[in-house]
Formats: C-alpha cells, structure tokens, sequence
C-alpha cells in the first residue's frame, strides 16, 4: 500500500483520458478521477448500451451515475487543490455498516455479506459458525469493486482469457469455456511480477536519492563557483581601477613636471627680455640726449659710438607648434578608447561563451546512449539539409487521432484519406470534425525536423496535445487557434495559420516535400521547400509552454518521410 504521507504536486496530477491538468475534477463511483468534459464524452458514447464502464478499473455502472464536480478547478487554482496520493483507490476510508449513531472506521469487508466492518462489529465473523465459510478481506475502500456488476456475487476467480476478475455465474455463460482459476492462483503468479517490480523501484528510488544528492552537492558547488566568480571580478576590478588612477596620477604628475618645465624658461626669457629693454630705453636717452645737444664739437666726438644700432641680446622666443598639452589629452583618450573596446570585445566574448554553453546535460535513462553537448556550431541556426537532418525525428501518426475517413499504413508514416467511413473505435482523442490526424510523439526540450510528402490540398503543422478534437469549428482546425500552428499547401501556393488569422504567401515555386522545423527553446517553427539549399516558406516566433504533436490536415494523402538521422537530438 502506498504510504499516505508521500503526495505529488497538484500540476503533475492528471486525467487518465485527455493525460492533462484536471480541468473540473469529478470523482466517480469507483474512485477514479477524471476532467468532467473528459468523462461525460466517454459516457455519451455508451449511452446506446446502458451499461458505463470506468476507462482505467473498467468498473460498471447502472444507471449513469451523476457527475459532480468535487474539488476547486486546478486549472483555475492549483493551490486550493488537495495534497493527493498516486493511488487515490488505495486511500479510501470506509465506514461501518452496522454502526449505529456515529460510524467507526472499517476495518474489514465481507465478500459474501458485501459490507463494511469495524473492529467491534467483525466480532461475530471470527465466532460464531454462521460466517465460518464467509470470505472476510482487509478493508481497502470500494467494495463495489469487489462485486459483479452483472450476477451482483463477490468476485472470487479470475479469467486469464479476458484478464478479469468474475463471479462463480459468470462461468456459466458469459466467460464459458475460458482459462478460469482462483483469484488466489491468479494472484500468486502475478505477485511473483509485482515482486519483482517492486525491487525493480526500490533500485530506481535508490538511484534518484543518490542522484539528488549529487545534484544537491553540484548545485552548491555551482553556486560556490558564482560566488568566487563574483568575488575574483570584484577584486580584479578593483586592481583595475587602482592602475588607473596610478595611470592617472602620473599622467598628471607628467603634465605638471612639463608645465614647471616650460614656466621656467619663459621666465629666464622674459628676465633676459626686460634686461634689453632697460638697455634700448638708456640708449634712446643717450641719443634724444645728443640730438638736443648745441656742442656741435660734442657731437662729433660722440657719432662714432651711438650711430652703431645696438647687438640684440636676446634672441626671439615663440611657442614651438608641435608641443602641445592637447597630445597629452589625445594619448588619454586613446588609452580610454582602447580599454573600453577591449573591456567590450572580452565581456561579449564571455557572454556569448556562457550563454552558449549548457549548465546541464540530459541524459537517457535506457542506458543505450548519451546525449553529447551541443557545440557552438550545433546551436547556430541550420541552413543546409544537411544541417536540419542533425535533428531528424522519427514520428508515427496515432490513429487514436486520426479521423473516420482517413486510413492509416506503411507502420503508421502514411495516411490516405478515401472519402468512405472506417471502423475505428470511439475514442476521445478522435477529430471527428476535420481530416486531420497527430503524431504520437512529443515534442519539447532543443530542436527536432520531419519532412513529409504530400499529394492534392494539405495542411502540416504542429498543435498541443490539449487542441479540440471534437466539432467542425476553429478550436478543432489544425492552425485557426492558439494551441496550433499550421502551414496549408496546395498546387496555387501556401497559406500560414495560427488562432484565426491566415496570411497568404506569395511563391514561385511548388515543393511536393515539405520540411519542418521545431526550435522549441527557441520559440520557433519553420516551414521550408525541402532541397540542398532548404527554401524558408514561414517560419512562425510563439512561446511554447506545452509539448508540441506533429499534426495533418489530409486532402488525398501524406507521408511521413523516413530520415536518416546524422548525430544523436538533443532534448
């Protein structure tokens, strides 16, 4: 029995039929939980017979039973939603038949008198000789399920031939002839099974538990990297800004060492300049003085001397032009230029390293294969064939999907449609409005590309799991609503569509082979004319946030081409 302390989170609880989020949650009598939509469409079908049957536990019911609605709607509110067990059916309490007032817990059922005991009211059953051939069993919840809906006796054998549990009048008619034992017999071969799953488990939950340790000890050492990543830069960083004001402080000692330099100098020329201009001004005296004079005698015996124009003594200074304070300034700038270019180059070449560069790698757990690291020529964007066919996928179609007119063959890559109704069972998963029908495998996590082949008008695309399939409306067509993206090609060009708007697209050419591309971290999916050169016809940008079904619109027939895969995908 599962142990009542270990529950799952409520998003990863889900319907057994449409296997999404519970969408108005009902409860049946059985204890089997399903979307309310989801089950009232798999009780319609049987409406004919009279007779409902529960999809997992198979389960009969009659009359059908009344649905309601038994806990808030998680799609709504995931965190109203109950802590639930895996095996809801295994963690049903029941109540005392025959307690009168307040009902003790059950803590044994009766096969033969099909009732609920407790501790005080099982007594007469372990006592008295009227119960002594009864079948008393470990109370577990729906007893019900424990009963023939048909012959209403307790299921006691089983039948290997339907894989069912019957009643002793079941042998007579329905199940004649059959490969009929004890339930016990039944059980102890398929506990040998069991057994052998359960230790199967117990080796898996002992894996997990030490590969959560490891990751546990790879995420703080992750984190203990970053935080000494953070503390190297900042130290680094701080060494750089000391070299530059040291740069900075001598440059400026530079600059001020040329300046006292140069005002040193100019000062000898302006002492040396003053000095001749005191002695041109004695000289000009000398000569007013001389010209006023009336001695002619004077005069003459003085012309020698002051008629001779005075040696000049200081030779004439001008700023040299190419010494310049400015080349100083320049060389500064530079030096700032060049360091943030290369401050820019280095930090986007890092960026692009980390950013390129997975944390963590995926691995399968068939332990066949490992999935290699995508190197930085794998993430750039295909261009070539041969680049798209490094994320080939093999897809099948799921003829659960396909509709009542198509037919489906070459194992499950072809489909035809032959305007003439199938005998498919009902199911739920079924468009019964449009030709269209899904792929079987789910798409998420890197890239994936298909191609595939088509004759007469088609629509190929991609869609959630949680697209309609039921009605002629635009919910239910692959590419008029948000939970599609579709691509319709015909012999006069192609159309794009997505949540109710189409856009023609103008072309010259008519591919007869299709490829698709899916970048699902990406958020990208594109459509080329498949050839050496790979033509983009559309390409649509989304936000996936569910995993993504290959999907067909059928005009005559489509086929799913087989790809050689040249390096393993990525998920």
């Amino acid at each position: 029995m599962a142990d009542s302390s270990y529950s799952i989170p409520p998003e990863t609880y889900t319907c057994p039929l449409c296997v999404d989020i519970l969408r108005d949650p009902v409860t049946i009598p059985c204890g089997d939980t399903y979307c309310l939509e989801c089950i009232k469409i798999y009780w319609d079908q049987s409406d004919h017979l009279g007779v409902y049957s529960c999809p997992q536990c198979r389960a009969t019911f009659t009359p059908r039973p009344v649905l309601r609605r038994n806990v808030p709607n998680v799609a709504q509110d995931r965190r109203q939603l109950p802590e639930l067990t895996p095996f809801p059916f295994l963690q049903r309490d029941s109540l005392c038949d025959f307690c009168i007032g307040r009902k003790s817990k059950a803590v044994k059922s009766c096969l033969m008198c099909l009732a609920y005991y407790c501790e005080t009211h099982v007594k007469p059953h372990y006592e008295s000789p009227t119960f002594k051939k009864h079948k008393l069993v470990d109370e577990t919840g729906h007893l019900d399920r424990k009963i023939c809906p048909q012959h209403e006796k307790g299921l006691e054998l089983f039948c290997r031939s339907d894989q069912m549990c019957i009643c002793v009048l079941c042998t007579v008619r329905e199940h004649r002839s059959h490969n009929i034992v004890s339930a016990e017999e039944e059980r102890a071969e398929k506990q040998k099974v069991l057994v052998v799953t359960q230790a199967e488990v117990q080796h898996i939950i002992q894996e997990r538990m030490k590969e959560l340790q490891e990751l546990r000890h790879n995420v703080d050492t992750l984190k203990s990297c970053s935080q000494r990543a953070l503390a190297d830069s900042d130290k680094i960083f701080t060494e750089m800004a000391r070299a530059v004001e040291r740069w900075r402080s001598e440059t400026v000692s530079l600059i001020e060492a040329n300046e006292r330099a140069a005002m040193t100098q100019a000062e000898g020329y302006v002492e040396r300049l003053e000095q001749e201009i005191m002695e041109l001004q004695r000289r000009d005296m000398e000569l007013r003085h001389i010209l006023e004079t009336e001695d002619n005698i004077h005069f003459l015996q003085n012309f020698p001397t002051l008629c001779v124009p005075p040696e000049p003594m200081v030779p004439k200074v001008l700023i040299n032009p190419e010494f310049s304070f400015g080349e100083v300034t320049k060389a500064v700038t530079d030096m700032k230029e060049q360091l943030e270019d290369t401050c820019k180059k280095e930090l986007s070449k890092i960026s692009k390293t980390v950013s390129e560069t997975p944390v963590y790698i995926l691995l399968p757990r068939n332990g066949e294969r490992r999935l290699k690291v995508p190197s930085r020529v794998e993430l750039q964007e295909p261009k070539t064939r041969a680049d798209f066919l490094r994320y080939a996928c093999q897809l099948t179609l799921d003829p659960n999907t396909a509709y009542r007119e198509l037919v489906i063959s070459d194992s499950n890559r072809k489909v035809t449609r032959k305007k003439t109704v199938q005998f498919y069972s009902d199911h739920p998963d079924r468009f019964d409005g449009y030709s269209q029908v899904l792929c079987k495998e789910a798409l998420s996590g890197f890239r994936h590309y298909w191609e595939a082949q088509w004759s007469g008008e088609f629509s190929i695309g991609v869609a959630y799991r949680s697209i309609s399939r039921k009605g002629k409306n635009s919910n239910s067509l692959l590419g008029y609503n948000d939970k599609s993206w579709s691509l319709l090609c015909s012999d006069t060009g192609y159309s794009a569509w997505h949540n109710k708007m189409d856009k023609d697209i103008p072309s010259s050419f008519h591919a007869s082979r299709i490829g698709v591309y899916l970048d699902y971290a990406g958020g990208s999916v594109a459509f080329f004319a498949v050839s050496d050169s790979m033509e983009l016809i559309h390409r649509f940008q989304a936000r996936f946030t569910e995993p993504l079904h290959a999907g067909f619109g059928v005009g005559s027939s489509v086929s799913i081409c087989p790809l050689k895969e040249s390096s393993v995908p990525y998920y």
